[in-house]
């Protein structure tokens, strides 16, 4: 099987000659043989209470389905964690194949600075009047394959970790909403496994955040999931871009 080839890009400060200080773009290129690359999906899930939320999910879904079938065919492991429906899947071979999991050994937590959010999000981050929270999910968009056969669904870090160990994963990507909240903070996402010392990264191009432009910094929709990408590379993992894996 032919590797695959990343193009890894975070953002670091750098000083220039008369001393200004600016965030600079780097790009890695990393090869991997496919077999070796995890995807996961983060809840990308079939209805949203926001829905602005649900519209912008609707636009981007048939490309998330396209570029993961695109990896699961050249041997990359898909990881589905629409978290609070594993009820849902209880009897899905996909569930059954990872529930209950557990590594051998746990892994270490490590340190790691959490800097505020380029954006205000503390209203739950709707751009949509009259939209109330609520519990809208039933299970993963429908529009998105899972295959019985070889992928699995979980919801849980810990189990996601043991499968990652147990198939000698050396890189995993996380595609997926909502960028700000679910896709940093649960517990098989982006802070968890930084913090467990695991090499992952964003699919930037496949990812919306939970932003209001009528809080600051007073951008737009589009503008404040770009902060919230940029935060990203420059305090917790690189991000790739969707194309990597379809080309």
């Amino acid at each position: 099987m032919m590797p695959l080839v990343l193009h890894l890009r975070s953002q670091s400060l750098h000083t220039d000659a008369v001393g200004h200080v600016s965030w600079r773009v780097d790009e890695v290129v990393q090869q991997i043989d496919p077999a070796r690359l995890a995807i996961i999906v983060c809840d990308v899930w079939d209805h949203h209470w926001c829905r602005g939320a649900e519209e912008r999910l609707d636009a981007m879904v048939e490309r998330m389905n396209e570029t993961l079938c695109a990896a699961r065919a050249r041997g990359v492991q898909i990881i589905h964690a629409p978290s609070e429906t594993m009820a849902f899947y209880a009897d899905h071979p996909a569930r059954r194949r990872i529930a209950g999991i557990v590594s051998a050994a746990l892994p270490f937590e490590r340190p790691h600075e959490d800097p505020l959010l380029p954006i205000d999000d503390g209203d739950g981050g709707c751009d949509v009047v009259g939209c109330t929270p609520h519990r809208a999910w039933t299970c993963e968009h429908r529009t998105i394959t899972i295959d019985a056969e070889r992928d699995v669904i979980s919801d849980v870090g810990l189990e996601v970790y043991a499968w990652l160990v147990k198939w000698g994963i050396e890189r995993t990507l996380i595609m997926g909403v909502h960028t700000n909240m679910c896709v940093l903070r649960r517990s098989f996402a982006i802070m968890q496994m930084v913090r467990w010392g695991v090499p992952i990264a964003l699919v930037r191009d496949l990812t919306d955040a939970m932003y209001n432009p009528a809080r600051a910094p007073y951008v737009s929709h589009d503008e404040g999931t770009a902060l919230v990408v940029s935060y990203i590379e420059q305090h917790w993992c690189p991000t790739v871009a969707s194309t990597d894996l379809i080309s």
